[in-house]
């Protein structure tokens, strides 16, 4: 699917999983705890080789939507692709599993390339060598804030949205938001790769982070940091737990951290001091209909 951001009219998101293309799922016979025959659907995940004008960068195994925003959100997240690069061409060959970035003039790529290293990423994520001299420069906006009472609605949107991950599982997703509005929700088999959808949307509508918050299935690991820092959004949250690395590069470029949020619930270790609690708890709620 390489079409430009869509608006479903039912929905608040400007981009969102389609649980029901029929390319992403796949229909699999077993049988279940006492035995019995079930048929349950699986996510289907495929090669994606990217091009970067003639050279090849990598292979990728992705569940094969939005690959045009995947190939510029992997180049522009490992620093292959800049703010003044000029894409002039994006061509993709489902027949060959194929993508190739064209760029007006040519890359550094090839000295980046001498430089990978495997991170904690499941499947093939990876970070280049001069991803921390960048990561060293970027300034967040240091006045941003997040508000429960925005906060806890946002998760509670994301959460019932439709999603592979609710239809056959073994996915991971992420969202970029605003205030407690959810904007822009990519799912893939690694969650480096739905970090990696988000920032090529960022990049080829031309919008920018310092005003957003980015929602993560999983882990907040040093990755995640890194790579929502490069993508210049000030707040990070997950539903799931830390790693010390990734908290050490949170509290380093000022990124508001909150991991384990479910329902009401959350822990921040970084920018706790730009939380603002304005929504009631949940025994002062009791306590209000008790007295009416």
């Amino acid at each position: 699917m390489t079409d430009a951001t869509k608006k479903n009219n039912a929905s608040p998101l400007l981009v969102e999983p389609n649980p029901d293309d029929p390319r992403l799922t796949a229909e699999v016979r077993g049988i279940d705890q006492n035995g019995e025959k079930v048929t349950t659907s699986v996510s289907v995940e495929r090669p994606l080789t990217l091009f970067l004008n003639s050279r090849e960068i990598v292979t990728m195994m992705t569940i094969g939507d939005y690959p045009d925003y995947l190939a510029v959100g992997y180049l522009r997240n490992q620093n292959m692709l800049h703010d003044d690069d000029e894409i002039t061409g994006i061509d993709y060959d489902d027949d060959i599993n194929t993508i190739v970035v064209r760029t007006a003039k040519d890359t550094d790529f090839e000295d980046k390339l001498k430089k990978k290293t495997l991170t904690s990423g499941c499947a093939q994520g990876t970070v280049f060598g001069d991803v921390m001299e960048t990561f060293d420069t970027v300034q967040l906006p240091a006045d941003v804030e997040i508000r429960t009472s925005q906060l806890y609605p946002l998760i509670k949107a994301i959460n019932m949205a439709p999603s592979l991950y609710l239809k056959a599982g073994a996915i991971h997703g992420c969202v970029l938001c605003e205030h407690d509005r959810p904007l822009v929700y990519m799912e893939d088999v690694g969650r480096h790769n739905a970090v990696d959808k988000i920032a090529g949307w960022m990049f080829m509508q031309g919008v920018s982070g310092g005003d957003k918050i980015f929602y993560t299935t999983g882990r907040l690991t040093s990755e995640m940091v890194i790579k929502t820092v490069q993508m210049g959004i000030p707040a990070l949250v997950s539903r799931s737990g830390f790693t010390a690395w990734g908290v050490d590069l949170a509290r380093k470029a000022g990124v508001i951290l909150i991991g384990r949020a479910r329902g009401q619930r959350f822990v921040a270790l970084s920018g706790e001091d730009r939380i603002v609690f304005d929504a009631p708890n949940k025994d002062e709620l009791a306590k209000d209909e008790k007295d009416t």
